[in-house]
């Protein structure tokens, strides 16, 4: 199992609304897309790195269904709409659970 966890920085223009429609488009993902095995996305409640305000985590079950997942068009529209509303710069990390 591979886990991907990305923290998003939003400018100061985005809204709280916008925010809350990133984590609900991402985590719609999960009936959308086979192989996702677990899919979170909140707001950041930690003081340190405040300033990435979503963060997104998705296990897949092995490494066919990350590569698919990322060249899917749900996945890609949903990282449309994320730097439409205003996304500065994210950091993204995969780590084998296995």
């Amino acid at each position: 199992m591979i886990q991907r966890t990305v923290l998003l920085k939003f400018s100061e223009s985005t809204t709280a609304e916008q925010l809350q429609e990133v984590i609900t488009r991402f985590t719609a993902l999960k009936d959308q897309l086979s192989g996702i095995v677990e899919i979170h996305a909140g707001l950041n409640k930690a003081e340190k790195s405040k300033e990435y305000q979503v963060i997104l985590m998705v296990r897949f079950a092995d490494q066919a269904a990350l590569d698919a997942y990322t060249t899917n068009e749900d996945h890609q529209a949903v990282a449309a709409f994320i730097r439409e509303v205003g996304r500065v710069d994210s950091i993204g990390v995969d780590i084998d659970l296995d």
